[in-house]
Order: C-alpha cells, then sequence, then structure tokens
C-alpha cells in the first residue's frame, strides 16, 4: 500500500509540475500572439524567476519525502529539480548570449559613428567611400 502512495504522489506532483510550466509557457505565447507583431515585455525575467523557485521548491519537497520515507516521490521531485535547474540555465545563457550581441552591436554601431564624424571634420575621406565601406560588411 505504501509503495502505491509512494507512486501516486509522484506521478501527481509531477503532472503538476508539468501543467504549471506548460501553462506558464503557454501564457506567455498568448502575449506575443494578443500583441499582433508589436512589442510584448520581455519574459526572461518571469521565467528565470519561476524556474530558480521552482527547482528550489521540488529540491525542498524532494528533502521532505526521502526524510517521510517515500524514496520514489522524493526520486521524481529530486529529478524534476535537476531539469528545473537545467532550464534555467539555458534560458539565462540563451538572456546572456542575446545581451551580448546586442552590446557588440551597439559598439560597432558607435565605433562606425566616431569614425565616420572624424572623417567629417578631417575632411581627408570621403564620407561616400567610408559609406561604401561600411555597405560590404554584413
Amino acid at each position: 500500500m505504501e509503495l502505491l502512495a509512494d507512486l501516486g504522489l509522484a506521478v501527481l506532483l509531477s503532472t503538476l509540475e508539468a501543467m504549471g510550466l506548460a501553462a506558464l509557457w503557454f501564457i506567455e505565447g498568448l502575449k506575443r500572439w494578443a500583441a499582433k507583431g508589436h512589442s510584448v515585455p520581455d519574459p526572461t525575467g518571469r521565467h528565470m524567476l519561476v524556474l530558480s523557485t521552482g527547482s528550489a521548491c521540488s529540491a525542498v519537497i524532494a528533502y521532505g519525502l526521502f526524510c517521510a520515507d517515500l524514496p520514489i516521490a522524493g526520486m521524481a521531485q529530486a529529478v524534476l529539480a535537476a531539469l528545473l535547474a537545467l532550464l534555467l540555465l539555458l534560458v539565462s545563457g540563451a538572456a546572456w548570449g542575446r545581451r551580448l550581441g546586442r552590446d557588440r552591436r551597439r559598439r560597432r554601431l558607435r565605433r562606425e559613428r566616431l569614425r565616420w564624424h572624424e572623417s567629417q571634420r578631417e575632411g581627408s575621406t570621403s564620407a561616400s567611400a567610408l559609406l561604401r565601406r561600411r555597405r560590404r560588411r554584413p
């Protein structure tokens, strides 16, 4: 009987967490769909908050289940905590990569603008040559 309760609790808790994550991603997708091409606030902060608290709560629940001598449910929660932590790493890594790319683009554009302004002051190179060189770059 104890094994059946352990399995049932493992399935119930895992299903609830999966449904909660699916609901979060569905709601975020619905926000993008409702915007119809307009800008939507970046959901990365909300995703990181949900994934970090979900991972921490799953780890605490797993510890409690192991202490309550429910090893199957505890192991299921520990696996879910590890998966949520991995998903948190992926989301934060993707956000970091986007930010790094945006900063590099900004720096490159700033350097090009400074070069263009300097060339206008000095008069050493023509602006059209500088613009042609700029167009060749991807």
